[in-house]
């Protein structure tokens, strides 16, 4: 069995959840790599030293340079003639260019998979992660997206894969791409980041917010992330969030501030190593998953916190 993976990149270097999803596609047979961008050579040369990937498929078109699901669905359907699965990392990208695969190759997507159990068998949260569905396809081909969180990361060195270019197939004219804002930030990415200190709707308000989260972050060298409450009152931009609709994480420590711990929030974070919990209210849902809590008044805790590290 081959599997085709999508390699999440940002035209420079290869993301995180590239190796990821690597991990994931390794249980599934002999992997293979698809770079499609522009001007992309040096990530294709990255891709070919990621540890257990046998080939590089590089498809370098100024067609690609924005990821457009509705151009690159017809190149890795094109490419899906020789493999077996196609296998996305659960990014912004990866769902949105596996759907469009799926019904261009007319199978049902599997999405978000947390384990392989056989070729044509995968497990996958279901009820914002309260349940875990094992699903089993039919299909001839296969297409998945994976949940980074549940697999461990490829090495980025190691591996010597061939790199092999492959014919665009060009720009379909169905969408246009007008702009990006992207937010910039000396902190870590989120769903990279070791430490992340998230802040909720207690805070209040953005001033409030960027005064007794950051500084604790700062200290920490942690990620910033909020509860979708806390984005949804205009205290931070929309990337920052985490949970069911914002972005699933698993640091090493997660400092929830001021967050109650609705069922879509912890869905996005609840397999993280260490859970710190900190709210006034004792019966708050956090404190259900964390494995320290601290009940008390965030504006004193935290500051003192901060100014003790």
């Amino acid at each position: 069995m081959k599997a085709l993976v999508w390699v999440e990149h940002d035209g420079a270097a290869v993301k995180d959840a590239t190796l990821a999803t690597v991990t994931a596609a390794s249980k599934l047979g002999e992997v293979h790599l698809l770079v499609a961008g522009h001007n992309v050579g040096a990530v294709g040369e990255q891709a070919a030293k990621i540890a257990g990937v046998a080939k590089v498929h590089v498809a370098d078109d100024a067609a690609y340079a924005h990821a457009l699901a509705e151009n690159v669905a017809p190149l890795v359907v094109e490419l899906m003639g020789h493999h077996d699965a196609f296998v996305a990392p659960a990014t912004t990208n990866g769902k949105n260019i596996a759907p469009r695969v799926a019904a261009l190759l007319d199978v049902m997507q599997i999405s978000d998979i947390l384990s392989v159990e056989s070729p044509d068998t995968f497990t996958r949260p279901i009820y914002a992660g309260n349940a875990i569905a094992t699903v089993q396809t039919s299909d001839k081909k296969l297409v998945i997206t994976v949940r980074g969180t549940a697999f461990e990361k490829a090495a980025m060195d190691g591996g010597s894969a061939a790199i092999e270019a492959v014919a665009a197939t060009g720009d379909t004219g169905k969408s246009t791409f007008v702009s990006a804002e992207i937010a910039k930030s000396e902190r870590p990415e989120l769903t990279s980041a070791k430490i992340i200190v998230s802040g909720g709707r207690a805070l209040q308000n953005s001033e409030n917010f960027h005064t007794i989260i950051e500084p604790l972050a700062d200290k920490l060298g942690a990620g910033v992330g909020a509860s979708r409450a806390a984005v949804d009152a205009g205290y931070v931009p929309n990337d920052y969030q985490v949970g069911q609709t914002g972005k699933i994480v698993a640091p090493e420590v997660y400092i929830a501030v001021g967050i109650s711990g609705a069922i879509q929030h912890l869905a996005g974070m609840k397999d993280s190593k260490t859970i710190i919990a900190i709210n006034k209210d004792e019966d708050a849902p956090i404190f259900q998953v964390a494995d320290i809590g601290l009940v008390g008044d965030l504006f004193k805790i935290v500051p003192e916190l901060t100014g003790k590290l």
